[in-house]
């Protein structure tokens, strides 16, 4: 039963047989054959782990029909996707517009990208920066402490009371917690302003819409699942407290013009209207993700200038979640502070991923630099087990995307110029390193 599976598998996944390895060493295969087996062959994939599919909006008949062998025939997804990378590095690119150029050459990391997750999953250990550059075509920057320490001190200055930095910043900002009773007004709203603001810029699908749950037992804050034809289902982790500043954070970064808005466009400009079956499919490991990660952070401050965003705050949300919005303006200036020590995280996970530190001390070193309470700085290391280098599409990406958008004209001086330049990296192919 168990080779009768894998014959099965080897099929669906378009694996080399002699006949097909003949013709492919004579005549260069389409890309848009390649995408078909390219996304069949993840699809296969995902039947191994349930996080490398985060989406798929192609067609139904693609889809795996035959249940996963009892293991892992990693052999056969790696045979499949390297003739698929020998593929892509025998087109001729004489003639390819430049549009077509980046697709191929986003094409190409892609396929690196699933190899190395093939990789991983066999058992291969790569160091924290070998595999995020392999997966999300970054180089992590490094920091040492002594930069991290310094930012910390200007925050110890600005937080009142006695105590950790840690502990006298949860005691600060426990009145700014949204109650639960709340959480579904608050958020609604700061969606819906959200939409609203990205809607004035963007035309899209009449039908857009998504379903919002709050939920637990989750190693992140917020996911966003998009389903196809312009709908999402956004979660809501509720395990811990959620503070005020988190509804816009989550609202712009799952929806509008995050998220949400990215998988439409992609979806709408490069499947619909180009017929680019390899982004019908959402792999997470892949460099797709650090342009997802990043742009739905930064979409953030590109929905919500700061000051708009501290107006809107103190009189619509502040005011629904129950809060008293008076100490607002040194809350935000604040959480402008830790901001900047955002980066800790990535060392912290450096380290231990690497080996170099325990999960107790990763944890420490985000309660020191991050201001987790433990038990969140606990759950954020469940985070680095199952997602690993992951962790700088959040912050590495932002600011790639960021300095991409204003070295383009794309400032706070001109917000239709970034609104502009911003929907034209959603809705074409791009990794990190054509942002540079």
């Amino acid at each position: 039963m168990k080779k009768a599976l894998l014959l099965l598998l080897a099929v669906a996944c378009g694996a080399c047989t002699s006949t097909q390895t003949e013709t492919e060493a004579t005549q260069a295969v389409p890309m848009d054959q390649l995408a078909e087996r390219y996304v069949k062959a993840l699809l296969q994939l995902g039947q191994y782990d349930s996080d490398i599919v985060d989406a798929y909006y192609g067609p139904e008949e693609w889809k795996p029909t035959e249940p996963a062998a009892d293991s892992l025939p990693a052999a056969k997804f790696l045979s499949e996707f390297k003739a698929i990378q020998e593929q892509l590095q025998a087109q001729d690119t004489t003639g390819l517009s430049a549009d077509e150029q980046r697709r191929l050459a986003m094409f190409q990391k892609q396929v690196l990208a699933a190899i190395t997750k093939v990789e991983m999953m066999q058992g291969k250990k790569y160091s924290f920066d070998e595999e995020a550059k392999l997966l999300y075509d970054a180089e992590p920057p490094h920091y040492q402490l002594a930069h991290l320490d310094s930012i910390l001190a200007n925050i110890d200055r600005q937080l009142p009371g006695k105590g950790s930095i840690s502990e006298r910043w949860e005691a600060y900002r426990a009145q700014f917690e949204i109650p639960k009773a709340r959480l579904d007004t608050v958020f609604k709203a700061a969606i819906a302003e959200a939409r609203k603001r990205t809607k004035a810029h963007y035309k899209l699908p009449e039908q857009e819409n998504f379903t919002l749950e709050f939920v637990t037992d989750k190693a992140w804050s917020g996911y966003n699942y998009y389903q196809g034809k312009g709908y999402s289902l956004i979660q809501i982790n509720t395990d811990f407290p959620i503070y005020i500043e988190r509804a816009i954070d989550l609202a712009s970064h799952e929806g509008y013009p995050g998220h949400h808005v990215f998988n439409v466009l992609l979806e709408q400009n490069l499947v619909d209207k180009k017929g680019w079956k390899e982004y019908s499919i959402y792999p997470l490991f892949s460099p797709q993700s650090l342009i997802a990660e990043g742009s739905a952070n930064y979409g953030i401050e590109v929905a919500f200038p700061a000051e708009e965003r501290l107006k809107f705050e103190k009189e619509v949300l502040f005011p629904l979640a129950g809060l008293n919005a008076a100490e607002a303006d040194r809350y935000y200036g604040i959480l402008a502070s830790i901001g900047q020590i955002d980066f800790a995280g990535n060392e912290a996970a450096r380290r231990y991923l690497n080996g170099e530190i325990s999960r107790e001390e990763a944890a420490d070193m985000l309660v020191k630099y991050n201001l987790y309470p433990k038990d969140r700085a606990l759950q954020r290391t469940r985070f680095m087990d199952k997602y690993r280098s992951y962790v700088i599409n959040y912050n590495l990406g932002r600011e790639l995307v960021r300095q991409y958008i204003e070295r383009n004209g794309g400032t706070d001086s001109n917000p239709q110029k970034r609104w502009e330049l911003f929907e034209e990296l959603l809705s074409n192919p791009y990794t990190a390193s054509m942002l540079k």
